[in-house]
């Protein structure tokens, strides 16, 4: 192992992520908007556009704040000709129907002064067909100096509808860029290093898996040059241990921990024990602090939305929620899941954000506050050690643990309340309710509502 893994987990430890996709959280500036823009609230396709921007996300960061979040994952802010902005056409600036690279500056700022942290998307695997790069290709043919930065099949370049270069899994909007060329390397270097010196926090890495090994080697060590703290977490769907080893990446988006929540909670396909046997050995994969690091993710930006998976049930997300505020790992919130937001595949998952509080599910995002100020407020759900205490068909017991302090969680999958038995030799009380539970030759008996969790705090 080149390095620690423990870059940023003084901090990652702590954080509540809270995922904005720009384009969809918040109109701040109507001047800015594109041609064309459609009415709020109207159904998203991909090609569409509503006029998000980043005043609209610097208007609503109390919003942030309020909910317990105190890390901002912002989707793709670099000019572009998409809504979603992976089809880059100029990574040194901010596109201008977000802003300015001066009002992104302004937007890093005043994170920071709200004591929130602030990670981008990096998209360094491909390009839009318009970046200057490939323009000059088209315009130039072979003879382009940046020929070398693409792998042209043949000349004059093809459209994208019949694409005769590599692309992105055969997109041909999405040219690929060849990394290992010098020149592209150097240049994406300097990309990270001019927004890594604006005060970012952090980088989420879109589809890294394309990309060699040895570059994000090097690029790691560029980027914590500059900022030691600065978080890099990669998209990677699978296991990810190749890039946690302590000289790549310093985490990912743990969508392998989704569906195993997806398969206990929502489909209820597995029990308790094979819920826990599916975490033990997820777990296992990475080295013990690199599970601290993860994203853990309910939704993005790439999947339907956790409500509507549950077919609606508020029940199970409410539950599943419980679980991801108090198991290890930087839980994630997807923007809109704390207000019941639903929607179906990409682009349906990519709804406006709903600021009418008329149309909020009030008593859900209570749900979401309690239980992230709950991770905020005790240490051992942030940095403790976890322990199964008990897993059997529909209830999940465990325990996180400090020095200082055990919490036990009991988690009821069932339709129907259970009865359950935690030995302690130290006051348990309930974190939600108060309540002062009574033991008994140090055991004590207890129980946990149908679809429904506990959290006993000792001391």
């Amino acid at each position: 192992m080149n390095e620690t893994i423990n870059h940023s987990s003084a901090w990652v430890k702590d954080a509540i992520f809270y995922q904005i996709f720009p384009e969809r959280f918040a109109n701040g500036d109507p001047s800015n908007d594109p041609p064309g823009v459609q009415p709020w609230g109207a159904k998203p396709t991909g090609r569409n556009f509503f006029g998000g921007d980043l005043q609209g996300i610097i208007d609503h960061l109390d919003y942030v704040k309020d909910l317990g979040a105190n890390t901002i994952y912002l989707n793709p802010v670099f000019a572009s000709s998409s809504n979603h902005k992976y089809t880059t056409s100029d990574y040194m600036n901010i596109d201008p129907e977000f802003g300015t690279n001066d009002l992104f500056k302004k937007l890093v700022d005043t994170c920071h002064a709200k004591k929130i942290r602030i990670i981008i998307d990096g998209v360094f695997n491909h390009t839009g067909v318009d970046f200057w790069a490939f323009e000059d290709i088209k315009k130039n043919g072979a003879q382009s100096k940046y020929a070398g930065w693409y792998n042209i099949y043949s000349y004059p370049v093809g459209p994208p509808n019949k694409p005769n270069y590599e692309c992105w899994w055969k997109l041909g909007a999405l040219p690929k860029l060849m990394v290992e060329n010098p020149d592209v390397k150097k240049y994406l270097f300097d990309v990270a290093r001019y927004w890594t010196s604006m005060g970012i926090d952090g980088w989420r890495l879109d589809v890294p898996n394309e990309i060699p090994h040895d570059f994000w080697v090097e690029w790691r060590k560029l980027v914590k040059s500059i900022n030691p703290d600065c978080y890099i977490v990669g998209e990677i769907w699978e296991n990810a241990s190749a890039w946690l080893q302590g000289d790549q990446f310093d985490g990912v988006m743990n969508y392998l921990w989704r569906g195993i929540c997806l398969d206990f909670f929502c489909r209820e396909k597995i029990s308790a024990n094979e819920f826990d046997e599916k975490l033990t050995h997820l777990r296992s994969l990475y080295p013990p602090d690199a599970n601290y690091d993860l994203q853990n993710l309910l939704g993005s930006h790439d999947t339907e939305r956790y409500l509507t998976l549950c077919d609606g049930d508020v029940a199970k997300v409410k539950l599943s929620v419980l679980f991801q505020m108090t198991y290890l790992g930087a839980p994630m919130v997807y923007y809109g899941d704390e207000i019941g937001m639903e929607g179906g595949k990409d682009p349906d998952c990519r709804r406006t954000m709903i600021w009418d509080q008329n149309k909020w599910n009030k008593d859900l995002r209570a749900h979401f506050q309690k239980m992230i100020s709950l991770r905020n407020e005790l240490p051992a759900l942030r940095q403790g050690g976890f322990q199964t205490i008990a897993a059997e068909n529909d209830l999940f017991i465990y325990k996180r643990s400090t020095d200082k302090q055990d919490i036990f969680i009991a988690v009821n999958r069932s339709i129907s309340g259970k009865k359950f038995k935690i030995p302690s030799d130290k006051q348990l009380k309930d974190a939600v309710t108060g309540e002062i539970l009574r033991r008994k030759n140090g055991i004590y008996t207890s129980s946990v509502d149908a679809m429904s969790g506990r959290i006993l705090v000792e001391g």
